[in-house]
């Protein structure tokens, strides 16, 4: 069995929180997993499927403890070869086109860079939900199979 690695990008520690609470799930699951929050492009490339949970910052922007890094995989472009990802994106929708955009930009990096999405990009809305792993973490159960090859 194969192990999913957690790509957490977080401003203020929501995006972090919610995907330690996927790990602990996804290990009482059974299945292996890691949560990244200062990622090297090696994390990425030795990953056998990836998941990325995000906020946005700014105006559409990644967090900054996840800037480096994608900028670093946009630069140098590690093919996925159809690895399995998913992107679950939090937000306020009240920011309007730049609403989740940091998992935006995340899904559409993993998909230019040939993985294959085993899901559409999952978005929670902070005017929605005040807590985000309430829906992410039931979001990634469902999945998971498809994540693990």
């Amino acid at each position: 069995m194969s192990s999913i690695s957690i790509f957490a990008g977080s401003v203020y520690g929501n995006a972090q929180h919610v995907a330690e609470e996927v790990n602990d799930m996804l290990n009482a699951q059974g299945i292996d997993s890691e949560v990244f929050t200062d990622p090297e492009t090696s994390d990425f490339t030795d990953a056998e499927s990836v998941l990325i949970i995000t906020s946005t910052t700014g105006q559409g922007d990644v967090p900054p403890n996840l800037e480096l890094f994608y900028s670093d995989l946009r630069d140098s472009f590690p093919l996925m070869n159809n690895k399995p990802f998913a992107v679950a994106a939090l937000g306020d929708s009240s920011y309007g086109e730049s609403y989740c955009g940091g998992g935006k930009q995340f899904f559409e990096l993993l998909t230019e860079l040939q993985g294959k999405p085993v899901a559409e990009l999952f978005r929670v809305d902070a005017l929605e939900t005040l807590a985000p792993e309430e829906e992410v973490v039931p979001w990634v159960k469902a999945i998971a199979e498809h994540l693990i090859r």
